[in-house]
């Protein structure tokens, strides 16, 4: 079967344009939400990503960013007593990001609020399971890059 390249383009242009403006609703509405706890959207970020002990590294990989802006968050994060470095159980070069009571119990409020009227309520959580499957999918194979010459 060929496909119109016309057609295709147009289609890749459209998905962009709904993936792009998903995203920037999620981003809306971490934003406001954290906002009403006195929180960054990053600060919210780092704190819902970090659901256990774990290290900077692991911690920025999960907020899609640089450990250097992942330990600016944390800092932030630390001063305001949420956050804790604490020493790696296996690895003395490495510390671990562990969450204070006071940290843990801001998470649960944020997750709470931010699964309040998300951008996402309004699939079912089949469709959402099947979205996450789909965007992994896609995001597990980029194209190859063109070589430089």
């Amino acid at each position: 079967m060929t496909t119109n390249p016309e057609a295709r383009a147009l289609a890749e242009r459209q998905l962009c344009g709904l993936v792009n403006g998903l995203a920037q609703q999620i981003a809306d509405h971490v934003r406001r939400r954290a906002a009403t706890l006195g929180l960054t959207a990053p600060q919210a970020t780092a704190l819902r990503e970090l659901s256990g002990p774990m290290s900077m590294r692991e911690l920025a990989e999960r907020m899609s960013c640089e450990p250097s802006n992942a330990t600016f968050v944390v800092d932030k994060l630390e001063k305001q007593q949420l956050i804790e470095r604490r020493p790696h159980p296996t690895d003395r070069r490495a510390k671990q990001l562990v969450l204070t009571p006071q940290g843990t119990e801001l998470r649960a409020r944020l997750l709470t609020l931010l699964n309040a009227e998300s951008p996402l309520a309004g699939l079912t959580q089949a469709e959402q399971d099947a979205l996450q499957s789909l965007l992994a999918r896609a995001v597990a194979h980029p194209p190859e890059s063109p070589a430089r010459g």
